[in-house]
């Protein structure tokens, strides 16, 4: 449809007001939030994704689509409630005890923020306790845990441990990353994924879930 195309179009722009208005005619023209989420939303964002993973665009450009994203997605939101539709899936984020680095988390947030994810973010230096009750309260499906030191990094270890006594059934996934991490660690630590970058992030979250 003509109008879900503009949609997209205008996100991919980083338009927010134009996915606003869009957005608003489409729901008066009685297109279902579903179609409008799938057709018109994630479309667009899909493509930024894609295009940020390949180099084509850079960071100041998804953000803006992360904007644009989050106008339409504020008018569809409650009618997906309405009609019981399931979001994305629910992410807490946070830097680990000790550890007050958050730039990659950050930006890892607005990625899924802008892909529809409803995400809590827990900031940084956060207890091991406050990512497994989060977790736990919010029926989260996915934990990410981020850190940029060696030293930090075996707290993530504690935290895996810590949500699979909490979850024996293995509801709720972990994802780790940051800049000393590997796939190696993430192994070893039993992290359910490891993620290299935020675009990767993304791609990764969305396989979990």
């Amino acid at each position: 449809m003509e109008l879900l195309n503009q949609i997209s179009e205008y996100l991919q722009q980083g338009d927010d007001e134009k996915v606003f208005e869009l957005t608003g005619i489409a729901i008066k023209e009685g297109i279902s939030p579903k179609e409008i989420l799938d057709d018109g939303l994630l479309a667009g964002i899909g493509i930024i994704g894609k295009q940020f993973k390949n180099h084509e665009i850079f960071l100041p450009d998804v953000l803006l689509a992360a904007k644009a994203m989050q106008a339409g997605l504020n008018q569809i939101k409650p009618l997906l409630e309405r009609d019981k539709i399931p979001g994305m899936g629910k992410i807490v984020l946070g830097t680990v005890k000790g550890d007050v680095h958050d730039i990659g988390k950050n930006l890892v947030g607005i990625m899924l923020k802008g892909a529809g994810y409803d995400v809590i973010d827990l900031g940084k230096d956060v207890a091991s306790e406050q990512f497994v009750e989060t977790a736990i309260i919010e029926k989260a499906n996915v934990v990410g845990l981020s850190a940029l030191l060696t030293t930090t990094m075996p707290v993530m270890k504690e935290i895996i441990s810590m949500l699979k006594e909490k979850d024996p059934e293995g509801n709720i996934k972990t994802i780790i990353g940051g800049a000393p991490v590997t796939k190696n660690i993430a192994d070893e630590y039993g992290a359910d994924a490891y993620a290299f970058d935020a675009a990767n992030a993304i791609d990764q979250i969305k396989l979990l879930i």
